[in-house]
Protein backbone atom coordinates (compact mmCIF):
# COMPACT_ATOMS: atom_id res chain seq x y z
CA UNK A 1 0.00 0.00 0.00
CA UNK A 2 1.65 3.51 -1.10
CA UNK A 3 1.91 6.39 1.40
CA UNK A 4 -0.79 8.58 0.42
CA UNK A 5 -3.78 5.79 -0.05
CA UNK A 6 -1.98 4.17 3.45
CA UNK A 7 -2.72 8.16 4.66
CA UNK A 8 -6.15 7.94 2.93
CA UNK A 9 -7.56 5.41 4.56
CA UNK A 10 -6.59 5.96 8.28
CA UNK A 11 -8.25 9.46 7.67
CA UNK A 12 -11.27 7.30 6.34
CA UNK A 13 -11.35 5.06 8.90
CA UNK A 14 -10.86 7.71 11.77
CA UNK A 15 -13.83 9.12 10.19
CA UNK A 16 -15.68 5.96 9.98
CA UNK A 17 -15.08 5.61 14.07
CA UNK A 18 -15.78 8.95 14.54
CA UNK A 19 -19.39 7.89 13.08
CA UNK A 20 -19.74 4.97 14.50
CA UNK A 21 -19.22 7.07 18.06
CA UNK A 22 -21.75 9.54 16.91
CA UNK A 23 -24.10 6.42 16.02
CA UNK A 24 -23.56 4.81 19.48
CA UNK A 25 -24.71 8.32 21.16
CA UNK A 26 -28.04 8.69 19.31
CA UNK A 27 -28.61 5.02 20.14
CA UNK A 28 -27.91 5.97 23.78
CA UNK A 29 -30.26 8.83 24.05
CA UNK A 30 -33.02 6.30 22.52
CA UNK A 31 -32.62 4.24 25.01
CA UNK A 32 -33.33 6.82 27.49
CA UNK A 33 -36.50 8.09 25.47
CA UNK A 34 -37.53 4.70 25.80
CA UNK A 35 -36.76 4.27 29.17
CA UNK A 36 -39.04 7.07 30.50
CA UNK A 37 -41.57 6.26 28.12
CA UNK A 38 -41.94 2.92 30.04
CA UNK A 39 -42.54 5.01 33.30
CA UNK A 40 -45.29 6.89 31.35
CA UNK A 41 -46.85 3.61 30.38
CA UNK A 42 -46.43 2.16 33.94
CA UNK A 43 -47.77 4.78 35.44
CA UNK A 44 -50.93 4.87 33.06
CA UNK A 45 -51.71 0.89 33.70
CA UNK A 46 -50.42 0.38 30.15
CA UNK A 47 -48.21 -2.96 30.68
CA UNK A 48 -48.33 -4.10 27.02
CA UNK A 49 -47.00 -0.78 25.99
CA UNK A 50 -44.42 -0.62 29.11
CA UNK A 51 -43.27 -4.28 27.34
CA UNK A 52 -42.89 -2.73 23.90
CA UNK A 53 -40.92 0.29 25.09
CA UNK A 54 -38.59 -1.91 27.18
CA UNK A 55 -37.72 -4.27 24.01
CA UNK A 56 -36.94 -1.26 22.36
CA UNK A 57 -34.73 0.32 25.32
CA UNK A 58 -32.92 -3.20 24.95
CA UNK A 59 -32.43 -2.92 21.33
CA UNK A 60 -31.48 0.54 21.32
CA UNK A 61 -29.25 -0.45 24.14
CA UNK A 62 -27.29 -3.52 22.43
CA UNK A 63 -27.29 -0.92 19.18
CA UNK A 64 -25.13 1.55 20.98
CA UNK A 65 -22.51 -1.03 22.61
CA UNK A 66 -22.20 -2.72 19.02
CA UNK A 67 -21.37 0.70 17.73
CA UNK A 68 -18.75 1.38 20.44
CA UNK A 69 -17.12 -1.89 20.36
CA UNK A 70 -17.04 -1.09 16.46
CA UNK A 71 -15.34 1.84 17.41
CA UNK A 72 -12.88 0.94 19.51
CA UNK A 73 -12.11 -1.79 17.35
CA UNK A 74 -11.65 0.80 14.28
CA UNK A 75 -9.45 3.01 16.83
CA UNK A 76 -6.85 -0.06 17.48
CA UNK A 77 -6.53 -0.78 13.15
CA UNK A 78 -5.89 3.48 12.84
CA UNK A 79 -3.34 3.12 15.46
CA UNK A 80 -1.43 0.61 13.94
CA UNK A 81 -1.76 1.77 10.37
CA UNK A 82 -0.74 5.30 11.60
CA UNK A 83 2.68 3.12 13.13
CA UNK A 84 2.69 0.91 9.67
CA UNK A 85 2.83 4.78 7.74
CA UNK A 86 5.98 5.95 9.97
CA UNK A 87 7.67 2.96 9.26
CA UNK A 88 7.41 3.20 5.56
CA UNK A 89 8.34 6.90 5.48
CA UNK A 90 11.91 5.61 7.41
CA UNK A 91 11.83 3.04 5.29
CA UNK A 92 11.99 5.63 2.18
CA UNK A 93 14.33 7.27 4.13
CA UNK A 94 16.84 4.49 4.29
CA UNK A 95 16.58 3.63 1.27
CA UNK A 96 17.76 6.87 -0.17
CA UNK A 97 20.78 6.64 2.26
CA UNK A 98 22.02 2.91 0.79
CA UNK A 99 21.20 4.81 -2.46
CA UNK A 100 24.21 7.79 -1.52
CA UNK A 101 26.18 5.40 -0.05
CA UNK A 102 26.45 3.11 -2.86
CA UNK A 103 27.48 6.49 -5.18
CA UNK A 104 29.95 7.51 -2.24
CA UNK A 105 31.40 4.17 -2.35
CA UNK A 106 31.83 4.52 -6.19
CA UNK A 107 33.80 7.81 -5.74
CA UNK A 108 35.88 6.29 -3.16
CA UNK A 109 35.13 9.66 -1.12
CA UNK A 110 35.69 8.71 2.67
CA UNK A 111 33.88 12.57 3.77
CA UNK A 112 30.91 11.22 1.97
CA UNK A 113 30.85 7.93 3.29
CA UNK A 114 31.37 8.59 6.79
CA UNK A 115 28.43 11.26 6.06
CA UNK A 116 25.98 9.19 4.65
CA UNK A 117 26.89 6.31 7.99
CA UNK A 118 26.09 8.88 9.91
CA UNK A 119 22.36 9.61 8.15
CA UNK A 120 22.06 5.82 8.18
CA UNK A 121 22.97 5.28 11.29
CA UNK A 122 20.55 8.25 12.88
CA UNK A 123 17.67 6.75 10.84
CA UNK A 124 17.79 3.42 12.12
CA UNK A 125 17.66 5.48 15.97
CA UNK A 126 15.31 7.01 14.85
CA UNK A 127 13.28 4.03 13.51
CA UNK A 128 14.70 2.60 16.92
CA UNK A 129 13.25 4.86 19.14
CA UNK A 130 10.11 5.74 17.02
CA UNK A 131 9.42 2.09 17.72
CA UNK A 132 10.50 1.90 21.35
CA UNK A 133 8.07 4.56 21.94
CA UNK A 134 4.82 3.52 19.94
CA UNK A 135 5.49 0.21 22.14
CA UNK A 136 5.46 1.80 25.50
CA UNK A 137 2.52 3.67 24.59
CA UNK A 138 0.21 0.79 23.61
CA UNK A 139 1.61 -0.86 26.00
CA UNK A 140 0.92 1.61 28.67
CA UNK A 141 -2.67 2.37 27.31
CA UNK A 142 -3.85 -0.95 27.33
CA UNK A 143 -2.79 -1.20 31.12
CA UNK A 144 -4.59 1.92 31.44
CA UNK A 145 -7.41 1.32 29.36
CA UNK A 146 -8.82 -2.05 30.28
CA UNK A 147 -7.72 -2.81 34.29
CA UNK A 148 -10.84 -5.39 34.46
CA UNK A 149 -10.47 -5.35 38.13
CA UNK A 150 -10.89 -1.00 38.25
CA UNK A 151 -13.91 -1.68 35.41
CA UNK A 152 -15.49 -4.25 38.01
CA UNK A 153 -14.94 -1.93 40.81
CA UNK A 154 -16.69 1.34 39.42
CA UNK A 155 -19.40 -0.88 38.43
CA UNK A 156 -20.03 -2.21 41.88
CA UNK A 157 -19.54 1.48 42.99
CA UNK A 158 -22.14 3.06 40.87
CA UNK A 159 -24.89 0.29 41.77
CA UNK A 160 -24.25 0.89 45.27
CA UNK A 161 -24.96 4.91 45.19
CA UNK A 162 -28.07 4.06 42.69
CA UNK A 163 -29.10 0.88 45.53
CA UNK A 164 -28.70 -1.41 42.57
CA UNK A 165 -28.23 -5.30 42.73
CA UNK A 166 -25.36 -6.79 40.57
CA UNK A 167 -26.72 -9.55 39.41
CA UNK A 168 -23.09 -11.25 38.68
CA UNK A 169 -20.92 -11.74 40.69
CA UNK A 170 -18.05 -9.54 40.46
CA UNK A 171 -14.48 -10.11 41.39
CA UNK A 172 -12.90 -7.94 44.31
CA UNK A 173 -10.82 -5.50 42.87
CA UNK A 174 -6.94 -5.39 43.17
CA UNK A 175 -3.79 -3.95 42.82
CA UNK A 176 -3.23 -1.82 39.17
CA UNK A 177 -0.34 -0.11 37.49
CA UNK A 178 -0.60 3.71 38.26
CA UNK A 179 -0.75 5.83 35.81
CA UNK A 180 2.35 7.88 37.40
CA UNK A 181 4.37 4.91 37.34
CA UNK A 182 3.74 4.51 33.49
CA UNK A 183 4.45 7.87 32.71
CA UNK A 184 7.69 7.69 34.75
CA UNK A 185 8.70 4.78 32.48
CA UNK A 186 7.93 7.09 29.57
CA UNK A 187 9.50 9.97 30.36
CA UNK A 188 12.93 8.48 29.62
CA UNK A 189 12.05 7.82 25.56
CA UNK A 190 10.54 11.13 25.30
CA UNK A 191 13.27 12.80 26.46
CA UNK A 192 15.42 10.51 23.96
CA UNK A 193 13.33 11.31 21.16
CA UNK A 194 13.42 14.96 21.81
CA UNK A 195 17.34 14.90 21.72
CA UNK A 196 17.30 12.82 18.78
CA UNK A 197 15.00 15.72 17.14
CA UNK A 198 17.38 18.03 18.14
CA UNK A 199 20.32 16.56 16.12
Amino acid sequence: MGGDKLLDQIFNLKFTAKQLARSAVKCEKEEKAEKAKIKKAIEKGNMEGAKIYAQNAIRKKNEALNYMKLASRLDAVVSRLDTQAKMQMVTKNMAGIVKNLEKSLESNNLEKIAATMNQFEKQFENLDLQTQVVDGVMSAQANLSTPEDEVNSLIQQVADEHGLEMGLNMPAAGASVPAQKVQQELDPLAQRFAELKGK
